[in-house]
């Protein structure tokens, strides 16, 4: 049985080393990443959303609901997270997946896998890892732990996802990280050459 959850692309930093603007609309293989993210999301999910901060507008062809971090000053993911829990319990679904909005090579069984691990080890959270690393990030979140989340951010000043995600023992799906990781962010315009490179070598990833 398929368990309702909603896809959120976290688009929501600033990406200073990218020299700023959204990362989404990178271009690898052909595509922007926010294209080739949505293409292997959709499948997997309910619904999707995009956190992303400013005029929603530039995302209109997205055909996205766009939210915005409800807590200032761009304290990270953590508060796209809590956008998209916030977003999920208005709309009365218990899970969300989240990504970063830099990965081209997502896995288009990534949702599933993640509802698997958490199932097998009892956890109430999972995230992803590859080649020994954890993804802290892309990961799979109860909605119900929203307030939890909004005391960390507001209350302690929390800002690592790791750190909060750790109070919770989340499992671990693990995914190979060759020939490409699935997990590869872009971060840098050395990055964006190197995601291109690889979208060459393996068009079928």
């Amino acid at each position: 049985m398929t368990i309702e959850t909603f896809g959120l692309v976290l688009a929501g930093g600033l990406a200073r080393r990218m020299g700023g603007g959204d990362k989404v609309v990178i271009r690898v293989g052909g595509k922007t990443i926010l294209e080739r993210t949505l293409a292997r999301l959709r499948p997997q999910c309910r619904r999707l959303i995009l956190n992303a901060n400013g005029d929603a507008g530039r995302f209109a062809d997205s055909g996205l609901a766009v939210v915005a971090d409800s807590v200032p000053d761009y304290p990270g993911p953590l508060a796209g997270i809590l956008a998209g829990l916030d977003w999920a319990a208005k709309h009365e679904i218990d899970w969300v997946a989240s990504v970063p909005g830099d990965c081209p090579f997502l896995p288009r069984d990534l949702v599933a896998r993640l509802h698997a691990a958490r199932a097998e080890a009892g956890a109430r959270l999972a995230c992803a890892g590859s080649g020994a690393r954890r993804h802290p990030v892309i990961a799979l979140w109860p909605a119900s732990l929203r307030a939890d989340l909004r005391h960390a951010l507001t209350a302690e000043g929390l800002r690592k996802v790791e750190e909060w995600a750790s109070r919770y023992a989340p499992a671990v799906a693990e995914w190979p990280a060759e020939p490409v990781d699935p997990f590869f962010n872009v971060n840098t315009p050395e990055d964006a050459a190197a995601a291109e490179r690889m979208a060459a070598r393996h068009p079928d990833i």
